[in-house]
C-alpha cells in the first residue's frame, strides 16, 4: 500500500479553548509512543476524514510533525455521539524495527455452499485476530473466503488461515472465525394439560373450589 501521510502541527490549544478550534476545521490529537515524548498535535479534520476512511487500524500512517516523520498506528478514534464525526485522535509512534502486536480485522468474502443449498445461517464468532509482527509487515485485514463452508456444521478456525510467516498469531489457534449453524426450526407445540382438555370438552376446571364448598354445605346441614 502507498504511504500514507498526515501533516501535524504542535498545538498549544486545551480544554474548553479545543472546541474553538474545531469549529475553526482542525482536529485535536495526541502523538505518544517510540522516541517521543506525549504531544499534543492539530491537523485538518477534512483531511484526516478522508485520508482514515481507506486506512484499517493495523495500516501504518505517518505523521508529519514540523517537517519530522514519525511512523504511527492509529490508537483511538473518538467521535461525537451524535453525528458520528470524528472529534480526537490518539496516534501511536512505532519503531519500525520493533515487533508490536495489533488486532487485525477480519473480513468475510465469498459465498458459502451450505447457505445455499442447505439454508444455514452463518455465525460469526472472531471479528478480529491479535498479530505480532513489524508494523510494516501487519496486513490492513484478514480476508476469510467462505466458500470452504460447504455442509451445515462446517467452520473456519484460526489455525485453518494462511498468513505469512513474517506474522505470529498471538490469538488462540483454536477459536472459531465462522460457523454454518443449522436453520432454526419451528417452536415445537407443547401438549395441553388436563386441565385445559378439561375445559376445552366443558368440564368444570375449578375441582378444588367446588369440593371446598360441599364441605361448608354438609356443615351447615349438621348445625341445622
Amino acid at each position: 500500500m502507498e504511504k500514507v501521510v498526515l501533516k501535524a502541527t504542535r498545538r498549544t490549544v486545551i480544554g474548553k479553548q479545543v472546541g474553538a478550534l474545531r469549529r475553526a476545521g482542525e482536529l485535536p490529537a495526541i502523538l505518544y509512543g517510540h522516541n517521543v515524548e506525549p504531544t499534543a498535535i492539530s491537523m485538518n479534520a477534512k483531511e484526516v476524514t478522508k485520508t482514515l476512511a481507506r486506512v484499517s487500524a493495523s495500516s501504518l500512517v505517518t505523521i508529519d510533525l514540523d517537517g519530522k516523520e514519525f511512523p504511527t498506528l492509529v490508537r483511538e478514534r473518538q467521535r461525537e455521539p451524535i453525528k458520528g464525526v470524528i472529534i480526537h485522535m490518539d496516534f501511536q509512534a512505532v519503531s519500525l524495527t520493533e515487533k508490536i502486536r495489533a488486532n487485525v480485522s477480519i473480513v468475510l468474502t465469498g459465498a458459502s455452499p451450505a447457505v445455499k443449498d442447505f439454508s444455514a445461517i452463518l455465525v460469526t464468532t472472531l471479528n478480529a485476530l491479535e498479530l505480532e509482527a513489524l508494523p510494516q509487515d501487519l496486513p490492513e485485514r484478514i480476508v476469510v473466503d467462505i466458500a470452504k463452508l460447504e455442509k451445515i456444521g462446517d467452520g473456519i478456525h484460526v489455525s485453518d488461515l494462511v498468513l505469512s510467516d513474517k506474522v505470529h498469531v498471538v490469538s488462540s489457534t483454536d477459536e472459531m472465525i465462522v460457523l454454518a449453524a443449522a436453520p432454526k426450526t419451528e417452536v415445537e407445540e407443547v401438549a395441553p394439560t388436563e386441565a385445559e382438555v378439561a375445559v376445552e370438552e366443558g368440564a368444570e376446571p375449578d375441582v378444588i373450589e367446588k369440593g371446598k364448598k360441599e364441605e361448608e354445605g354438609e356443615e351447615e346441614e349438621k348445625k341445622k
